[in-house]
Parts: C-alpha cells; structure tokens; sequence
C-alpha cells in the first residue's frame, strides 16, 4: 500500500496542478454579469461556480500540502471569487431576499474557510438558524447535511440530528451496491463530503459506511472509468480520501490523469471538448475543479500517512 499510495500521490500532485492552473486561466469565465440585479443573476450557472472555485481555493489553503504556485493560484481565485460577490454583498442580498433557501450559506461558508466574512450576512445567518423554519426545512438528507457542515464551517449551531439524517441518505442505508444509478451516486459523494468536511473529519464517516464504501468504491470506479465519466470518477476519488485509510487507487489516478488535457482541463465525460476556453468552460470547469480538490486532499492524505510514526510494540 505505501508504495501505491506514494505513485498515486504523485500523479494525482501532476493532475491537480494542472487543474489549478487551467481554472486560473480561465478565472475570467466565472466573472458575474455586470448591472444585473444578484436576484436576477443565475444562481446555478453563475453564483454556484463562484462558490465552487471558493471551495478549491479553501480547501488548498486548508491542507497546506501545495506548491508555492499552486498555492498562490489557490489564494487568488477565493480573492477574484470574493471579489465578483462584492465581498459578500451579493451573498448578503440574495439571503435577506429569499430567507428560507440555503444556498447563499452554503457558497459563503469556503470563504470563511479561506478567512473572508460579511459581518451583516453572518449576523442574518446566526438568526435565521434560530428560527423554527430552519427546524423543519423540505430538504433531502444529503442536502441536509450540506446545510449541516456549512453551519459547523461558519461557527454556528446545528440542532439536526447528523445520525437520524445519515440513516435517511441512500449510503446510510448501504444498500445493494448494484442498486445505484448515476445521480444516485454523485447524492452518494457528497453524502460523504458532507459528513467529513471533504476529508478534514474521516471519522465523521460510520464504521459500517467506512467498511461499505471499501468493498463497494473498487467496483463503482471500474464501471464508470470503462465509461470515461472523468467528473464522476474525480469525485469518487475523493470520497476514497475522505476514509479514515484511503485505497488511493493508483491505476484510477493514472486513467484521470491520462483524460486531462495538456493545459489542465479535466473533460465531464467521453465527448469531444471545444478548443476554445469559453466554449469547454460551461461543461468542463466542474471536473477540473474536482480534480483540483482530489488531487489536493491525495497529496495531502499521503503526506500525513508519511509522516505518522508507527507505535511501539509492546
């Protein structure tokens, strides 16, 4: 294992530079419109990229294990990101509008990761979790637990009862492993990223899951790497690393790698990707931008195996 772990290390090292420094370049293609009022900018196709590239960027800054490089590009994409908000306003605007949707604090919680805040969005955040509304939101468990980990990364308090909501979600219930469909399994990915605050908190996984998802990962990577689903397979990668003893999955890491494009772009799956940035930006940033964070957290996980000093024998 630890000189499987060591080559995927290095390679899934290669892919998330790359990717780092493909979203850098395209930075530009996550601008928001400008003179368009924040309710009428498209949430999906707009705001939710930005939060995307926050989260990158805060997960690099949060593991320490980049490059110099790598880790400047981190800093300046949460800085553009932040920017394109309005320091946050924007965010600020959306919530106070719409008080009962959580997706404003869920692209505003990496910012804080990454050391950014709006005083005025957190005080309104801090209120409405207290109201009995937050109680009883019509959300499914895995968008549950989004919610959850976004209070925990902003500081605030989550009365939801995290067993009863892992229970609810298809991977709590560890069904037959066959029983699963595409969307299923990406609910499936950030179920575990959610529970583990991508990787920080592996215990935040139950032992029975953890056991499941080792049987279970080595089968689900093989259907979908025979398929080229680069953006699903990336994001498999992670929930790999979000265990308390990552598989690293070398040969996985050498087809991800293999799929990038020489100027770091991931493809979302086996179809032909436009030369142009602007034209591949809006179906191929986001497996870029999973690659970048399941490049990071492999680097990282094998430093801190690396460095862990085996006990004593008695």
């Amino acid at each position: 294992m630890t000189s499987s772990a060591a080559a995927a290390a290095a390679t899934a090292q290669q892919v998330a530079g790359r990717a780092l420094g493909w979203l850098d370049a395209a930075v530009e293609h996550f601008t928001l419109p400008e003179q368009v009022p924040p309710d009428q900018v498209d949430a999906d196709g707009k705001i939710k990229p930005l939060g995307e590239l926050a989260l990158v960027g805060s997960l690099v800054i949060r593991e320490g294990a980049a490059g110099h490089r790598q880790a400047h590009i981190a800093a300046t994409l949460v800085e553009f990101a932040w920017r394109q908000l309005r320091g946050g306003e924007v965010l600020y605007e959306l919530q106070r509008a719409n008080p009962v949707t959580t997706y404003p604090m869920e692209v505003y919680a990496p910012f804080v990761r990454a050391g950014y805040h709006h005083r005025q969005l957190a005080e309104l955040l801090a209120h409405l979790g207290g109201l009995r509304a937050a109680q009883v939101a019509e959300l499914m468990p895995n968008r549950a637990l989004a919610v959850v980990n976004a209070n925990r990364t902003l500081g605030l308090p989550d009365r939801a009862d995290i067993a009863t909501l892992t229970a609810r979600t298809w991977l709590g219930g560890t069904p037959e492993p066959w029983a699963v469909d595409f969307l299923t399994l990406y609910a499936m990915t950030h179920t575990v990223f959610h529970l583990t605050d991508w990787g920080a908190h592996p215990s935040g996984l139950p032992n029975h899951v953890q056991v499941y998802l080792h049987a279970w990962l080595p089968a689900w990577l093989e259907v979908y790497l025979e398929a080229g689903q680069w953006d699903l397979i990336a994001e498999l990668l992670i929930v790999d690393l979000c265990l308390t003893e990552p598989d690293f999955y070398p040969q996985a890491w050498e087809y991800l790698a293999g799929a990038q494009h020489a100027d770091g772009l991931v493809p979302y799956g086996p179809v032909r990707v436009p030369r142009e940035v602007a034209k591949a930006f809006r179906n191929h940033y986001h497996p870029t931008l999973v690659a970048a964070i399941a490049g990071t957290l492999a680097v990282s996980r094998r430093m801190t195996q690396a460095t862990q000093v085996p006990s004593a024998a008695p």
